[in-house]
């Protein structure tokens, strides 16, 4: 792939002595924002750090590198340094192998941002999620159903996050779920049989559950019920959070 970015090659080096530091490390720009008169704060998820805030001193000046490095969804290489909750960037690299998002593509990128924005602890390492997340963001871009890309990458984050979702047996016991059969699934229990009576949670078929523990959404059944069900298990892992990719991704849907 060529440099379609140019300068990114470069390596910017800022001056200070690093304490505390941290050396190439393999990371994703989340979100930025403005910090003072011509910096920016960069929330960054790195492989072997985690979510990390950065400062990145004079990226908003006309002539810094760093205005077109510090960019979602393209692999960086960070050094930083500093002991104290904002760490400061020292140098950033453009790594590269990462197709650009477009379209649809895009909004999935920036609500997996969202989601690990409001749910990852900083300096919380997760490195298989990580991977999982370099691979998702290739998968967007290579494949055309995206919702069955983000169903993967949700379940796959909770399991991380130590919420993984009981999908093969039901709640309390080792009987299978059985795909024929109608399921409840309780928040932080799982799967019990459905009775006459309306209970808590939500209404799930046994081959939707199936179908989700082997990430198969090819049936429209299951893709409908396996978003109503990922949407209810966020929402409450989120605790009130509104995730604003998700409400613009369902209002641009309305005029397609």
């Amino acid at each position: 792939m060529g440099n379609c970015f140019p300068g990114l090659m470069h390596k910017i080096n800022m001056s200070g002595i690093a304490k505390n530091r941290i050396q190439d490390e393999t990371a994703f720009v989340l979100h930025s924002y403005p910090f003072r008169e011509t910096s920016l704060v960069v929330e960054v998820f790195s492989r072997q750090h985690g979510r990390v805030p950065l400062v990145a001193r004079g990226a908003r000046r006309p002539r810094s590198a760093l205005r077109g490095l510090l960019m979602s969804f393209q692999p960086l290489q960070l050094s930083w340094f500093g002991k104290h909750e904002l760490r400061t960037l020292h140098s950033a690299e453009w790594q590269g192998g990462q197709p650009l998002l477009q379209g649809t593509a895009l909004m999935c990128g920036f609500y997996l941002n969202e989601l690990l924005l409001n749910l990852l602890a900083r300096d919380d390492p997760h490195e298989s999620l990580f991977d999982y997340y370099r691979l998702t963001l290739q998968r967007l871009v290579q494949e055309v159903d995206h919702a069955a890309t983000l169903r993967c990458f949700e379940k796959h984050l909770l399991q991380e996050l130590g919420y993984a979702l009981l999908l093969e047996h039901e709640a309390g016991s080792s009987r299978p779920i059985v795909a024929e059969r109608s399921y409840r699934y309780v928040l932080e229990h799982g799967a019990v049989p459905q009775s006459g009576q309306e209970g808590e949670g939500m209404t799930v078929s046994g081959k939707t559950l199936l179908d989700m523990a082997a990430d198969d959404y090819s049936d429209a059944s299951s893709a409908r019920e396996g978003k109503q069900l990922m949407r209810m298990l966020l929402n409450h892992h989120l605790g009130g959070v509104v995730l604003h990719t998700r409400e613009l991704i369902q209002d641009l849907r309305k005029f397609n």
